[in-house]
């Protein structure tokens, strides 16, 4: 008989190492299924009193079991976090932010088949702590980048705080600045300024000068715009966002700023806040001096011989601004909320200049010396008005919002020019006076549906603008004989300015995974009327448009970000450009508009790709423009040492180009940035039945430094 031992030996240590199989065996049986993504965790952080999102709260997720930390975010825009790729088990999560209450919710469990878990709105009480210190562990980055656009925190640019939007702005690779203060967006001074999202009534120029930085939040690059926006603006929009209280009492700014030159200002901003409304009241003031040196000359040839102008003086401009505005926030109830603003102020901007000419004609050789003592200025109110009311549905981020503004602004502009020989005798001289009242109204009314668990959108809306406006124009013209000046009533004229532009969107926004997308189209009916008054001219236009955008978006896991986008954009006639009479600026140059002259129609393409590296940031984006219709300024001549100075539609123009942005933050003391932008520009067309083309490769380069000395 056989023993049935070693049978019995081998099947028990292979029950024992089945069941309690080393550790490997254990890690087998432990190991999530082949696909296993894990759990996630969500919800929404507000401050609890009136429900505002609160972006950049740090939300922390800890092990019941172990206390240790498993893992963490930060809320983004409207105050939404998510963790995602957890295990099963038993957990527990702490909301914290700079001002407020720490909040821990207690006993979270993930067990399948419930791996998903939404914990709603998570509202943070304020906390008014009497501390000597804060210190800030997590700061925002200089520039964010969006979908659709770039966003400049400016308490990040310190030397900018105490100057104006345009010293922000300096930062900015796609923007350029000259000596002046004056502002080109990716090469083009056609740009929209918004303010809070609403248009100023101020030349975009003067806005940005004018905007003390110690009253901005942030501002917004919008480049290449959905349809949610104006289309208007050769190269897109510059929308600065206001700072706004957000604790309960009061708050306050002023700042005083000065430079050489005869260069100075101030403004003050003052916040009152309560749980029911907001009050704010501001002013500010700014004046500038700008000396300069100029050379001209100019050559006029014809069949016999040539006409030669050389000039050379000093001439000096100033720049003067100030506007009081006040606000008030009326929080209705939990869901609505109106605005209600007020801004008043001035404006003026002289020249003043005596320029020496040396004139002569090549056959034969004979000089004519004068002086030419030319003024100019500008000056005139502006006054504006607007309310915003916003209705928010049950479901977060389901609302409505309608705006109207109301802005007006009157307008004086005089200039003399004056001939004057080696005797101090005037020979000739012009002087001219305009003015004109305009008004303009605009409404608007948006309306956003959440789609799909709040991941998409739908957004659409209304708008409507409504211009009127008068220009009066008077000449006078020097009489050597008599010694005064005779006004011209050939060269005088009113003109009334109607255009009404209606528009309706439509835009449908949502995301896969690391993917974002957006896709708009916008619809606008223009109607213009231009009337010479007494003189039985009239000019009308009566169209329609349409305007497609799409934008999207990539950002993997490690930081990498890219972005492309393509719009359509139009850039509308200015108002002089369509006045189809002789207007003299001085005794060497007259202008003459164009009441045919056609928009301009934009198609605009950018790619763009961005990442942070720790602290540092490298951004380049690249960027197609083609222009249809292109508008030029024409000079010809009028008559003898009288250059003619015109509109016209000449074909399309091209520009392809990048910038580039680096940003190296390695010492907590020191930043160091370096932005460029290079491109290639070409315009081809036809002019006065001859075909013509130029072209042009342009680039420009910044190195700024910023050293934090405590």
């Amino acid at each position: 008989m056989k023993s049935t031992m070693p049978i019995r030996a081998i099947i028990l240590i292979t029950i024992l190492l089945t069941a309690f199989g080393g550790p490997r065996a254990q890690d087998r049986m432990r190991r999530p299924p082949e696909g296993f993504q894990g759990g996630t965790i969500r919800g929404r952080v507000v401050e609890s009193e009136f429900e505002v999102p609160l972006q950049y709260a740090n939300v922390v997720l800890y092990s019941v079991r172990t206390k240790e930390q498993v893992t963490g975010a930060m809320a983004v825009k409207d105050g939404l976090f998510e963790l995602k790729g957890l295990r099963p088990g038993r957990y527990y999560l702490e909301v914290k932010f700079i001002g407020y209450h720490l909040k821990t919710i207690e006993d979270i469990t993930l067990r399948p088949p419930d791996m998903d878990i939404d914990l709603g709105t998570i509202a943070l009480e304020q906390a008014m702590l009497p501390v000597d210190e804060i210190v800030v562990e997590a700061e925002r980055p200089a520039i964010e980048f969006k979908i659709d656009r770039k966003v400049i925190n400016v308490d990040k640019h310190y030397t900018a705080t105490s100057g104006t939007a345009v010293d922000v702005l300096e930062n900015v690779s796609s923007v350029t600045v000259d000596v002046e203060g004056n502002v080109s967006l990716r090469g083009s001074e056609n740009f929209t300024v918004l303010i809070d999202g609403r248009p100023t009534v101020l030349e975009p120029n003067e806005a940005l000068q004018q905007m003390s930085a110690a009253q901005i939040e942030n501002i917004e690059i919008i480049t290449n715009p959905s349809a949610k926006y104006d289309p208007d603006g050769l190269s897109g929009i510059i929308n600065i966002i206001t700072k706004k209280g957000g604790l309960n009492g009061s708050s306050g700014i002023v700042n005083i700023t000065g430079g050489l030159d005869d260069k100075y200002g101030g403004d003050f901003l003052i916040q009152y806040r309560r749980k029911g409304y907001n009050l704010l009241l501001g002013a500010d003031y700014n004046k500038s001096t700008f000396e300069g040196a100029l050379e001209s000359e100019s050559r006029t040839y014809n069949d016999t011989d040539t006409m030669i102008v050389i000039s050379s003086g000093e001439p000096s401009r100033e720049r003067e601004r100030y506007s009081v505005r006040a606000g008030i926030e009326l929080f209705l109830g939990p869901s609505d909320v109106l605005n209600i603003g007020l801004r008043a102020g001035g404006r003026s901007f002289d020249s003043d200049s005596k320029l020496d000419f040396d004139e002569w004609t090549s056959d034969p050789d004979t000089h004519l010396y004068y002086t030419s003592a030319e003024t100019w200025g500008r000056s005139g109110p502006f006054y504006s008005a607007n309310a915003d009311f916003r209705h928010s549905f049950a479901r977060k981020g389901h609302e409505i919002d309608a705006q109207i503004d109301v802005s007006r602004r009157g307008g004086e502009e005089d200039s003399s020019n004056e001939l004057i020989d080696v005797y101090g005798a005037v020979t000739s001289g012009q002087r001219s006076h305009e003015e004109g009242p305009g008004t303009r109204i605009r409404t608007k009314i948006d309306y956003t549906l959440p789609l799909d668990g709040d991941e998409k959108r739908f957004e659409a809306g209304y708008q409507s603008r409504i211009g009127r406006s008068e220009d009066i124009t008077e000449f006078y013209e020097y009489d050597p004989v008599g010694g005064d000046y005779e006004f011209r009533p050939d060269f005088s004229h009113t003109i009334d300015y109607n255009r009404d532009i209606h528009s309706l969107y439509a835009l449908y926004l949502g995301g896969l995974g690391p993917f974002g997308y957006q896709a708009g189209l916008r619809g606008e009916y223009t109607y213009r009327y231009i009337e010479l008054v007494g003189e039985g001219e009239s000019f009308e236009i009566d169209r329609w448009d349409l305007f497609p955008t799409a934008h999207v978006s990539f950002e993997d896991s490690s930081g990498n970000q890219v972005m492309a986008s393509y719009t359509r954009r139009i850039e509308r006639p200015r108002g002089w450009f369509l006045e189809p009479f002789i207007t003299w600026s001085d005794a060497y140059n007259v202008r003459q508009g164009n009441p045919d002259l056609e928009p301009e129609y934009i198609d605009a393409y950018e790619l763009g790709y961005q990442r942070y590296l720790g602290r540092n940031l490298i951004s380049v984006e690249s960027y197609y423009r083609i222009t249809h219709n292109k508008v030029e300024r024409v000079r010809s001549v009028y008559a003898e040492n009288v250059l003619l100075h015109t509109i016209e539609n000449v074909g399309k123009d091209y520009m392809f180009g990048a910038e580039m942005t680096l940003s190296i933050n390695q010492l907590d003391w020191w930043n160091v940035n370096l932005m460029g932008n290079l491109y290639d520009y070409r315009i081809e067309g036809t002019l006065y039945g001859m075909p013509f083309s130029r072209s042009s490769t342009n680039w420009t380069a910044r190195l700024n430094n910023t050293f934090k000395l405590g």
